[in-house]
């Protein structure tokens, strides 16, 4: 599964996200995020995207690089005007139905594949079932920018620090009874 678009508003009656993303297979998947969910996906990114340039770099150009890589985006997205290349295109198949789906919680770990860091991120569904997503470059930078952007509107304050104690990555054989979507 290749990710074409995402697409999120805040619902303030809700004080939820409703994040949404297509694929190139024309497929649609959409989640509620909440302010807890949505905070620890920014901080987590940014952790361990941070921790991951310092074992390259000191951790002041590991910042740098980071702040830089934040900035180029806004500047890029900013820069351009919306047209219709740029509107989100529904797709016609919900493997997961129409309806948007909370998100009770979700794990993040950073992957080496093919000679580049990738982020998986493991949305956690009601009854325990998960959907993991693999992003890396542009689209894990998009993806950050849009809920960044939505926490600035919906006025969630800062995005927490995140202290050392995240847990490794569960290995995918150990997730063999889970549903998962790669």
């Amino acid at each position: 599964m290749t990710i074409k678009q995402f697409n999120a508003t805040y619902s303030a009656h809700d004080d939820r996200v409703l994040f949404r993303f297509n694929t190139v297979e024309d497929t649609e998947f959409r989640f509620w995020f909440t302010r807890r969910v949505s905070l620890f996906i920014l901080a987590a990114t940014a952790h361990l995207i941070a921790k991951n340039l310092e074992q390259t770099h000191s951790p002041e150009a590991a910042k740098a690089i980071v702040d830089f890589s934040k900035e180029s985006i806004q500047a890029e997205k900013g820069g351009q005007g919306t047209n219709q290349v740029d509107a989100y295109q529904p797709a016609n198949n919900f493997p997961l139905g129409a309806d948007s789906l909370l998100v009770m919680d979700v794990k993040c770990a950073l992957e080496k594949q093919a000679h580049e860091d990738v982020l998986s991120l493991d949305l956690v569904l009601p009854g325990g079932a998960n959907i993991n997503l693999k992003m890396a470059g542009q689209t894990l930078h998009a993806m950050c920018a849009l809920l960044n952007q939505l926490r600035e509107h919906a006025a969630w304050g800062r995005v927490p620090q995140v202290q050392n104690v995240i847990a490794p990555a569960t290995p995918v054989a150990d997730m063999s009874k889970k549903q998962l979507f790669h």
